[in-house]
């Protein structure tokens, strides 16, 4: 398994930002989501510091559907960082972090009225609009209660970028946003334009996510630039803010080749100043917005080992004590990952095993065919680069309580999200 920043072998066991997985087992128990809060604080510095123009401002923003808890939001403010947020819930865990509303952005392709009213009573600082509908409802509701309310056009550039099927977000038929290619598009911005309680600022565009080519973003860049220009000229229309989204890939496994993403933001913002001044635009903030290039390689799930199978076909399991509950991303999309026996860092991996969950599904897998040091029960087994997209998606399948999350940092560790227990899991039953 490869050892991110922060990780480190001692006694032939793996420490974390100097703690030791028995000792986080010792104290929490397992499952467990551990997160590196110095790797998440380097990361947010690293796209502050590479991110920025003299042209004009930046802004990052942190797409937290990828990890939303109270924590996060708070570590994340530290830096300056504003928000992606796309529901409710993500609004209101914001709001009781203590977030500055104004730098959060309200993304989504059908928010609902109820939804809106409360990005408007939290004086939330942008909503993205995704339709023509969608449109009306925000300004209906910003006239009846006498809000002016920062707006962008979610559009969508048709560029096919190079990753799954699930995570593409710019196809021709995508659900998100408006293609630039629809002639009513220029209708719909103006009549936004044109509204008193709408201040439209430009656009937002995202392509999708897990990406590796460079080039994919630099293109979008160019098309957003391109139609802007071509806004500008035929309505007469300053656009002043532009989004770019994320979606910048990360290492899940040896498979994965993510650029140096320090040189990569030095040079996208090299591509966005220059194709500004070929389209003569004259841009007052460029936005973006990573999420899973945040958090992903920060967080790691322990689990401990139940014990080993090999069936009749000659396949044989690891089973653990999570599983598709606590990240079901293997399920959803074979996605792959690397792990380790954690208190065996030593040890010559010599057996081939599959990882399984304890889930009532053939499909609770977890990792496929992987080369590992002989299991034990009650070994720990650490799988690596779940920090996005695993507690999130995370489920009470089988009715079992989803995990707790903690944050280490320079030998010291804290707990920020309780495990459930039995009786949240009826809470909400009548």
């Amino acid at each position: 398994m490869h050892l991110f920043k922060g990780m480190t072998i001692k006694n032939n066991e793996l420490n974390i930002s100097e703690v030791g997985v028995t000792k986080l087992r010792e104290k929490y128990q397992t499952p467990l989501y551990v997160y590196d809060e110095n790797l998440i604080e380097e990361t947010c510095a690293l796209f502050v510091d590479n991110f920025k123009s003299s042209n004009f401002k930046t802004e990052i923003l942190y797409a937290s559907k990828a990890f939303s808890c109270l924590e996060i939001y708070r570590v994340a403010s530290k830096f300056g960082l504003g928000f992606d947020v796309v529901s409710f819930g993500e609004m209101y865990t914001a709001y009781k972090a203590g977030v500055d509303m104004s730098k959060v952005y309200f993304h989504g392709n059908n928010k609902t009225v109820e939804e809106l009213e409360y990005a408007l009573k939290l004086n939330v600082g942008t909503i993205v609009i995704d339709n023509d509908y969608e449109y009306e409802i925000v300004n209906k509701l910003a006239e009846k209660n006498n809000r002016y309310v920062d707006v962008l056009l979610r559009i969508n550039t048709g560029i096919d970028a190079h990753t799954h099927e699930y995570i593409k977000t710019a196809k021709d038929d995508s659900k998100f946003g408006y293609s630039v290619y629809d002639e009513n598009i220029f209708h719909l911005i103006n009549n936004i334009n044109q509204q008193e309680n709408l201040n439209f600022k430009g656009f937002h565009s995202h392509i999708g996510s897990q990406i590796f080519e460079e080039n994919s973003f630099f293109e979008a860049v160019r098309t957003v630039l391109e139609f802007s220009k071509n806004v500008q000229d035929r309505l007469n229309i300053n656009i002043t803010v532009l989004n770019l989204g994320g979606g910048f890939g990360v290492y899940y496994t040896a498979a994965d080749k993510p650029f140096e993403l320090g040189q990569f933001l030095q040079k996208y913002i090299e591509v966005v100043e220059e194709e500004q001044g070929n389209y003569d635009l004259n841009l007052e903030k460029v936005v973006i917005e990573p999420g899973r290039s945040l958090i992903c390689n920060a967080g790691s799930t322990l689990y401990t080992i139940g014990g080993t199978k090999k069936t009749f076909a000659g396949r044989e399991y690891i089973f653990v004590d999570g599983g598709m509950g606590d990240n079901p991303r293997y399920a959803l999309y074979k996605a792959k990952y690397e792990c380790t026996i954690a208190n065996n860092m030593n040890g010559e991996a010599t057996e081939e095993y599959t990882i399984a969950g304890k889930y009532c599904e053939s499909g609770d897998i977890l990792i496929k065919d992987i080369k590992l040091p002989k299991a034990q029960a009650n070994d720990l087994l650490l799988v690596s680069s779940t920090g996005a997209y695993n507690y999130s998606m995370a489920s009470n399948y089988n009715r079992l309580p989803k995990l707790p999350v903690v944050f280490v940092k320079n030998g010291e560790h804290r707990l920020v999200v309780k495990r459930e227990t039995l009786d949240d899991l009826i809470k909400q039953d009548i």
